[in-house]
């Protein structure tokens, strides 16, 4: 079973292989409570952030982990992925910048992490 951490990154790696923009980890541990980290990826457009929260659902997958949760996939501008330890969210540019989830959380650190192809 992977931790947290290797969950997330696992995440963040998956929403890469599908073209995401600016992914990144924040580490939520401290800060919020409910969940260790957010993982944050966008789109171009609702068929891409389809694209990128099936390829999450499905590495996730293959760890043996499923979301206890899914929100917005209906709609495509803005899906949740609840994983309880992780929260993938994958947003459309436009509607990522408006959230602004790293400024809103600002003072919570960004995890480094790597893509699998380097």
């Amino acid at each position: 079973m992977l931790s947290p951490m290797e969950l997330a990154v696992e995440a963040a790696r998956a929403a890469d292989d599908k073209k995401a923009a600016d992914v990144r980890i924040m580490d939520m541990r401290e800060a919020l409570g409910v969940t260790d980290y957010f993982v944050i990826a966008s789109g171009r457009n609702e068929r891409q952030v389809k694209r990128i929260q099936e390829a999450v659902e499905e590495r996730l997958r293959e760890h043996g982990v499923k979301p206890v949760r899914r929100e917005g996939v209906r709609f495509g501008r803005w899906v949740l992925l609840d994983y309880l330890d992780i929260v993938v969210h994958v947003f459309l540019e436009e509607d990522r910048a408006f959230y602004d989830l790293e400024r809103l959380w600002q003072d919570v650190p960004f995890v480094e992490w790597q893509p699998a192809s380097t």
